[in-house]
């Protein structure tokens, strides 16, 4: 089904029955008929790339159910193609599931865990007639497949004899065939309507060293044999996944019930589908993310840009957003695209209440505050109205303590106000818009954030017409009040010139401006040329002096991380992880 033109705008109101979908309903009738003693699901992830956003949903899901019904979920890698498979996916897939905030039954399993047991059944299904080796090349495998409106072709070894066929597969086992001169195919129905019918390969030749099980196999089974047995092994009881599975359901219920013969499972697994997660602007093919991490488009797969979960944790995502973003978009069996600005609006909320404050300059502009030393010999006659500041003498510095969260209880930080300042350029404007209600010439005075009330009365400009720096003043009486006499309209971040700290900081847009861009043929036509602007920024030093991971509002600007790979005190390094604007609007 297209999702192209099925564009979802989910509620950014939670639902009192989100958590009463088709699945849970299911599984609600299951517990009430005692169908099984405990309910177990499973996450299986093939470990060839990292998470992304696409497996969130499918961790909430069958980890929140396993919680949910007192049941258990497994993490499994269906680990069946060496040749695409690394330690690291697998060591970072574990910390994604962890970061998220799940815990797995026992220990992770691994498809590889049952090589020895998935031979036995296709020597079973050898011996049923259910499955032989076939000897034609994998293009004449293709070419004789069929096609929807014809019917594939037998292989000449189709009617070979059991005997043969064992033969045959024990050659394949003891390295006897190349790569690609046999397979072991399903022997099902090479008519049927349905493609995954049509004698799939069950096991191919793959003479690589196995991450789990080294070099004692030379045969590898496909994943689409392995998945359902190994969930037959452990005893699943809801194989949750997503749509395109949903051809492979026949095959599925087809290779349990053959393996079932004459010795029989307890309780047979069943295939439950729901549609997959699809955001706007975003890419989840791993094959494809893959291609980006090779060809160095992105610095790799845990570039804040990427939606993988690696790369969502070092953007400063919080795993509370993501999870409540799953619920809101809810389990449906209906494909539709999901609003990216709903996935921003969780993690905002997330941060809301989370974050402590800081004043960080993205773009900055000089200012000198020509009374300074005048105004602040007589800040502490101010003291008595309820100012929290210390005056250093010989730094000639003000240190202003302030929250480090106006509604929550976060402990104070110290702001270092100085004579000469940085303002962002954009508050200063010589032809400002209508509606502009920061500083320009013709209107001069402004609040700094937590400290004076100041008037432009000199802007500078280089010789290209640009203003390099403002000289202005600050009204002594209102440091930490508002003037008796007059009403000023607005209020601007800054920070010390002398004591603020250099910082590199990271903004970013969309990795692909195509909304779909799965539907653009060459993947770097779907690039968003803009999705990275570094600026060389100035922030408060409790800012600079944070840990790495943590996250902060910069006040008027959004939430920032200090990067969790880059981000020292002397070089301290912030990425956005959203803007404070919600412009998210639901139907």
């Amino acid at each position: 089904m297209s999702t192209e033109n099925n564009k979802t705008n989910a509620s950014a109101e939670p639902k009192e029955d989100q958590k009463n979908d088709f699945i849970r309903h299911i599984i609600r009738e299951d517990v009430a008929n005692d169908k099984y003693e405990q309910i177990i699901t499973r996450f299986p992830p093939e470990p060839n790339g990292y998470l992304h956003l696409g497996h969130v949903k499918s961790i909430c899901l069958n980890f929140g159910i396993a919680k949910e019904f007192e049941g258990i979920c497994n993490l499994r890698f269906d680990d069946t193609n060496p040749t695409a498979e690394k330690q690291d996916y697998i060591d970072n897939i574990k910390n994604d599931v962890k970061w998220l905030g799940f815990e797995w039954a026992d220990k992770p399993y691994y498809a590889s865990d049952y090589f020895d047991q998935l031979h036995e059944w296709a020597i079973k299904l050898i011996k049923q007639g259910d499955a032989y080796v076939d000897l034609q090349t994998p293009e004449q495998i293709r070419e004789t497949r069929g096609s929807f409106n014809e019917p594939g072709k037998p292989s000449p070894q189709r009617d070979a004899s059991v005997e043969d066929n064992l033969q045959r597969f024990d050659d394949m086992k003891n390295g006897k065939y190349a790569e690609g001169e046999a397979v072991l195919r399903a022997k099902i129905d090479m008519a049927s309507p349905n493609m995954n019918m049509r004698d799939p390969v069950i096991y191919r030749v793959m003479k690589q060293s196995h991450h789990q099980t080294g070099d004692k196999w030379c045969i590898y089974p496909m994943y689409d044999y392995a998945h359902p047995l190994s969930d037959a092994i452990e005893g699943i009881t809801h194989s949750i996944c997503t749509l395109e599975f949903e051809d492979h359901r026949p095959f599925y219920d087809w290779a349990v019930e053959k393996v079932s013969a004459e010795g029989g499972i307890k309780y047979p697994p069943h295939q439950y589908e729901f549609s997959r997660l699809n955001v706007d602007h975003t890419m989840t093919s791993k094959r494809k993310l893959k291609q980006l991490v090779d060809e160095g488009i992105v610095t790799g797969w845990d570039d804040p840009r990427m939606p993988t979960i690696a790369g969502m944790r070092r953007r400063g995502y919080t795993p509370e957003g993501l999870r409540d973003f799953c619920e809101r978009v809810g389990v449906t069996k209906s494909d539709s695209v999901v609003d990216f600005r709903l996935l921003e609006f969780s993690i905002r909320q997330s941060l809301e209440n989370t974050t402590a404050r800081g004043m960080a300059v993205l773009k900055p502009l000089k200012v000198t505050i020509t009374n300074f030393e005048e105004a602040l010999s007589e800040w502490e006659s101010l003291k008595d109205e309820g100012v929290n500041a210390r005056w250093d003498e010989a730094e000639k510095t003000l240190w202003i303590n302030q929250p480090k969260h106006p509604n929550v209880d976060m402990g104070e930080r110290e702001i270092p106000f100085t004579e000469t300042i940085y303002i962002d350029q954009g508050d200063y404007e010589l032809e400002p818009p209508k509606g502009y209600k920061r500083l320009s010439p013709e209107k001069s005075e402004i609040r700094l954030r937590n400290t004076y009330v100041l008037a432009v009365t000199e802007h500078v400009l280089d010789d290209a017409g640009n203003v390099v720096e403002l000289k202005a003043t600050i009204d002594k009486t209102t440091l930490g009040k508002n003037p008796e006499d007059r009403k000023v309209k607005g209020v601007i971040h800054w920070v010390s010139a002398t004591k603020g700290v250099p910082a590199t900081v990271r903004m970013y847009e969309h990795l692909f401006s195509a909304e779909n861009p799965s539907a653009v043929p060459d993947l770097h036509d779907a690039l968003n040329p803009n999705s990275l602007t570094v600026l060389e920024a100035v922030v408060e030093p409790s800012l600079a002096n944070a840990e790495a991971g943590s996250r902060f509002q910069f006040e008027r600007e959004g939430y920032f991380v200090a990067d969790a790979e880059e981000h020292t005190a002397d070089k301290p390094v912030f990425n956005q992880i959203v803007s404070l604007r919600d412009n998210y609007k639901p139907e």
